[in-house]
C-alpha cells in the first residue's frame, strides 16, 4: 500500500495539493447499497471550511463536491467512489517569498529535501487543505456505518486551547445530545469559549498561534472491533489520527495518568479507564481518546501575505471525527470475517 492510502478494507487515496486544481479522493471497498447522502456530505465539508468564521482562516473555498464515480441513483455501486473539490481561492503569489525562505516549523524544507522537487504554494500536500479529501471520505464513511449500525456516535470538541481547558467534570457533562458546533471553537462550555473566541481572534489580528488538545468520544460501539497484534483498534485509530497535520500525541482511556496509579487500583475501578478498548479489542463500553495539537506554524513573521488559521482546532475537529469513522468502518467491515 503507498503512503497515500489508509485503511485495509475500506480503503482511501487521497491526492492534490493546497493550490493545485483541486483535491479528492478515492474510496474503495464501500459495499453496494448504501444510500448516499450528499447533504451529510455538505454539512461535513461546511464545519471544516475555511473562511467560515472570524477565528480561522480568510481563505474562502466554497467546497462543493463533484460524485465522479461510484453512486448511481443515489445508492453505492461497490464500485470505486472518487470524489472532488476545486481549488477556487488560492493565491499563490503569496508564498514566492517561501520558496526561497521556508517557515519555522512547517513541513516546506523537509518535503524539499525529501523529494526535490516540491509545491511550496500553501504547503502543497503537506497543508491541512488535504483534510478535506478526508472529511469526504469520512462523511461516506459515516453512511455506511449509518447503514450497519445507527445507534452509533462519533463526535469531538476542543478540550483545551492553550491555558484555557475543560474541568475533568465539565468533561463528564459532554455528551452525543451537545450542541458543539454552536460554541465558538467547537469549546462546549459558554463563558470560556467567549474567552477563547477573543484569544483567537486577537492571535489572528497580531500574528500569534495557539495549540491544544481535541477529545473524541465513540459512543455505541460494538464490542470486538480490532485485530490482533498489528491492526489492534487502538494501534489503527492512533495512526489515523496522528496522521493529521500537526498533531504531537494520542492518549487512549486514561492514558499518560495511568503510569502514575499503582496496578490493582487502577484495574479495580468502575469507570471506564481504559477508554473503551482491551487487548487491543473494543469492550462495547464507550472509546475515549485525547489527541495534542502544536501551535500552528505559520505565524505572522513567517506567514508572508498568506492566510493561516490562528489555532488549527477548530476545522480539525471535523476531521477526527472523519478519521475515527473510517477506522471504525474498516474495523467493522474487517469483523464480519472473523468467525462463521
Amino acid at each position: 500500500m503507498n503512503a497515500n492510502s489508509f485503511g485495509q478494507h475500506f480503503t482511501i487515496t487521497t491526492f492534490g495539493e493546497s493550490h493545485g486544481t483541486g483535491l479528492g479522493v478515492v474510496i474503495d471497498g464501500c459495499p453496494a447499497g448504501v444510500p448516499f447522502d450528499e447533504k451529510l456530505m455538505l454539512r461535513e465539508l461546511e464545519r471544516r471550511r475555511p473562511g467560515s468564521s472570524e477565528i480561522v482562516t480568510s481563505r474562502n473555498e466554497q467546497d462543493l463536491p463533484q460524485i465522479l464515480s461510484g453512486v448511481f441513483e443515489g445508492v453505492t455501486l461497490g464500485t470505486p467512489i472518487a470524489i472532488m473539490v476545486f481549488n477556487k481561492d488560492a493565491r499563490s503569489e503569496d508564498y514566492k517569498e517561501i520558496k526561497k525562505q521556508p517557515r519555522k516549523g512547517h513541513a516546506d524544507d523537509l518535503w524539499s529535501s525529501k523529494f526535490g522537487n516540491s509545491d511550496h504554494r500553501g504547503g502543497g500536500r503537506s497543508s491541512g487543505r488535504e483534510t478535506v479529501s478526508r472529511v469526504m471520505a469520512g462523511a461516506v464513511a459515516k453512511m455506511v456505518i449509518r447503514h450497519l449500525h445507527p445507534d452509533l456516535a462519533c463526535y469531538a470538541y476542543s478540550a483545551q486551547i492553550f491555558g484555557i481547558a475543560l474541568t475533568p467534570d465539565e468533561v463528564t457533562a459532554i455528551g452525543s445530545k451537545t450542541d458543539i458546533d454552536s460554541f465558538p471553537a467547537r469549546f462546549p462550555h459558554s463563558e470560556k469559549s467567549q474567552e477563547i473566541y477573543r484569544l483567537l481572534k486577537e492571535a489572528k489580528e497580531e500574528g500569534k498561534s495557539y495549540g491544544g488538545t481535541i477529545n473524541l468520544l465513540i459512543e455505541n460501539v460494538p464490542a470486538n472491533l480490532g485485530q490482533p497484534v498489528f491492526h489492534k483498534f487502538k494501534s489503527d485509530l492512533a495512526a489515523a489520527l496522528l496522521s493529521i497535520g500537526a498533531t504531537t500525541a494520542v492518549s487512549i482511556g486514561e492514558g499518560f495518568s495511568s503510569v502514575s496509579q499503582e496496578g490493582v487500583k487502577f484495574h479495580s475501578q468502575d469507570s471506564n479507564q481504559y477508554g473503551g478498548i482491551r487487548g487491543g479489542i473494543t469492550t462495547g463500553e464507550p472509546v475515549f481518546a485525547q489527541i495534542a495539537f502544536k501551535p500552528t506554524s505559520t505565524v505572522l513573521d513567517y506567514a508572508k501575505k498568506g492566510r493561516h488559521d490562528p489555532c488549527i482546532l477548530p476545522r480539525a475537529i471535523p476531521v477526527v471525527e472523519a478519521m475515527a469513522n473510517l477506522v471504525l468502518v474498516d474495523h467493522l467491515l474487517w469483523m464480519r470475517k472473523d468467525r462463521i
